[in-house]
């Protein structure tokens, strides 16, 4: 599987340390800052796994993931991790309707990123 994976996120601070820790463990990170920039990398490109903050602006993170699961091709299937700092707002049954695979809350644990990020890229 692809070891390309979006990082949606629209926190400078936690965007860039997830790309330096993804990045060291030698995957292709693309980062984006909101839901609209993941569609548009999407419809250009093939990735393997989507990281997609809840809150952002433009698009958030819930009608990101309903709108990759309605488009064509290779990328509607994408697993999609959830990252949020409102987990308690959403049940896994609200994630699953919009089509996310799993999520992490908020503050990150980077150990349980790349468990996930391995989990979903099959690179373990």
């Amino acid at each position: 599987m692809s070891k390309k994976i979006i990082v949606a996120e629209d926190s400078s601070v936690i965007q860039n340390l997830t790309k330096k820790i993804l990045s060291q463990l030698n995957y292709e990170i693309s980062s984006v800052k909101n839901g609209q920039q993941v569609i548009d990398l999407l419809e250009k490109d093939d990735f393997g796994l989507v990281l997609l903050d809840i809150h952002m602006p433009v698009m958030d993170g819930m009608e990101c993931a309903k709108k990759i699961r309605s488009m064509s091709g290779n990328n509607k299937d994408i697993p999609i991790v959830a990252i949020t700092g409102n987990a308690n707002n959403y049940t896994m049954d609200d994630f699953e309707a919009a089509g996310i695979n799993a999520f992490i809350p908020k503050p990150l644990n980077y150990d349980s990123v790349v468990e996930m990020v391995k989990k979903y890229t099959d690179d373990n």
